[in-house]
């Protein structure tokens, strides 16, 4: 049984449907959106899969906690856990606000720490898990970002949290690793942007990157960083 948080985006679906094929069940998490969810509910169930499609604002304290928990209710347990959900503020960090820097962080690092707090118990006694929290592909770069600093230092942050989990967790069976995602399809490719490969990345790309670090093959990996960005900024 997976849960993908962020389910709604182009990211999110694509996890979803990727993970289609290895598990029995999926829950959808979704902010607002929820027709978009359903309609994703939709085609996994046209694909023999158990799927719910739940919201929570991540945003807020005890919302990571309770969605695990009605996760837990109906489809009986979390194997699989893919932190997708961290939107990005782009903005001078000076004129940020203390909201803006705490729901950003909020977002980004302190909702994944606590649902994987309350995902892991379960995992651990079962001894197997597999956690995969989503990056960003310039989060092991100690540089400046003026204009997205808070998104920049929660990423930063949660490849710290994610190799401290893979460490703590490993005699349990448990991976956690990171993927991170360079400059994907659906958004505007910046002026200063050179990628590589001469084109932006597809969301199945990274939902294939993920599905390989969550497979039997990847049993043996644990506390990386997977970069699937074409080389950009490399």
């Amino acid at each position: 049984i997976a849960l993908v948080t962020a389910g709604t985006s182009d990211l999110g679906r694509a996890i979803a449907l990727e993970l289609a094929g290895l598990v029995q069940g999926i829950a959808v998490h979704y902010q607002s959106k929820q027709s978009k969810a359903g309609a994703i509910v939709e085609e996994l169930k046209a694909r023999n899969i158990a799927s719910i499609a739940l919201a929570a604002d991540l945003t807020q304290p005890g919302e990571g906690t309770r969605l695990v928990r009605e996760v837990e209710q109906l489809l009986g347990q979390i194997d699989i856990l893919i932190n997708n959900f961290g939107p990005i503020l782009v903005k001078p960090w000076i004129d940020c606000s203390p909201e803006e820097i705490e729901r950003t962080w909020r977002a980004n690092i302190l909702s994944v720490w606590e649902i994987m707090q309350a995902v892991l118990p379960g995992m651990r006694q079962r001894k197997w898990g597999r956690v995969v929290n989503l990056g960003y592909s310039r989060v092991e770069e100690l540089r400046a970002f003026p204009t997205i600093t808070p998104y920049a230092i929660a990423k930063t942050g949660l490849l710290i949290l994610t190799r401290t989990a893979a460490l703590t967790e490993a005699p349990f069976g448990i991976t956690v690793n990171m993927i991170s995602p360079g400059l994907l399809e659906g958004g505007e490719m910046p002026r200063e942007a050179s990628v590589p490969a001469g084109r932006l990345g597809r969301p199945e790309e990274v939902a294939k990157a993920i599905r390989f670090i969550i497979s039997e093959e990847a049993d043996y990996i644990t506390g990386i960083n997977l970069i699937v960005a074409g080389g950009w900024k490399l």
